[in-house]
């Protein structure tokens, strides 16, 4: 299938280089209530929407000892950080180019994403390019009943451009998102992160190292199944 019914696209770590920067808000929250993430604990953080990361962010921190009041007081304390930070977020390689690939092509594309509308306004703000994708389901969004790593942003993202999951192609970087849109149907495309690794990641997606490699409107293919 050389062109996707549609191509819907995860935005941080996928897009945006913006996972370094999630992680080292969530770092920085958690060292105020006394717990230091590592790096296996920020990978499971990836992909998956604020409020759900604050809720498992809170269950470390009791674990260690340490009190917070809630989720809404541990946001209080990252949501700065990161608003300071995620506008700082370059392109990932391709990332541009493909986005542009499909617009000329004509194919449909829509934002899958667990970040909240503002957040993903304010980090797409310094790259007009990401323009180009008007259909976008936010992690915030009314439609979803639960976020990544269930299928429901995937699944709408594809009703609301009148496709069938099937006929999709999915990008997405981290295991829950992966998963969501497997879970969806759609043929997953994994953008390989030496971050992530390859635990926790559905069978039978397409690994590539990055989004250069895709091709779109042709019968050309650099893509492997082997993870």
């Amino acid at each position: 299938m050389p062109t996707p019914a549609a191509c819907l696209f995860d935005l941080d770590g996928l897009l945006l280089d913006t996972e370094p920067l999630h992680a080292r808000a969530w770092q920085e929250a958690a060292s105020r209530f006394g717990t230091n993430l590592g790096p296996t604990q920020l990978r499971q953080l990836r992909g998956r929407r604020r409020l759900d990361c604050a809720e498992q962010v809170l269950q470390w921190i009791a674990a260690d000892g340490g009190r917070c009041d809630g989720a809404e007081a541990l946001l209080a304390v990252r949501q700065p950080i990161a608003e300071q930070l995620l506008p700082l977020a370059r392109p990932l390689p391709g990332a541009e180019q493909l986005v542009r690939r499909c617009h000329d092509l004509g194919v449909p594309m829509a934002l899958a994403t667990s970040s909240a509308k503002a957040a993903v306004e304010r980090k797409a703000a310094p790259h007009p390019w990401l323009g180009l994708i008007s259909t976008r389901v936010h992690g915030d969004d009314p439609g979803l009943r639960a976020g990544k790593p269930a299928p429901d942003v995937f699944q709408v993202a594809a009703e609301r451009l009148g496709v069938d999951p099937a006929n999709c192609w999915a990008f997405e970087d981290s295991p829950a998102g992966a998963q969501a849109a497997a879970a969806a149907g759609c043929l997953v495309h994994i953008l390989r992160s030496e971050a992530a690794g390859a635990e926790g990641f559905p069978e039978g997606a397409l690994w590539i190292d990055s989004l250069q490699e895709v091709r779109i409107g042709s019968l050309e293919k650099s893509l492997s199944r082997d993870g």
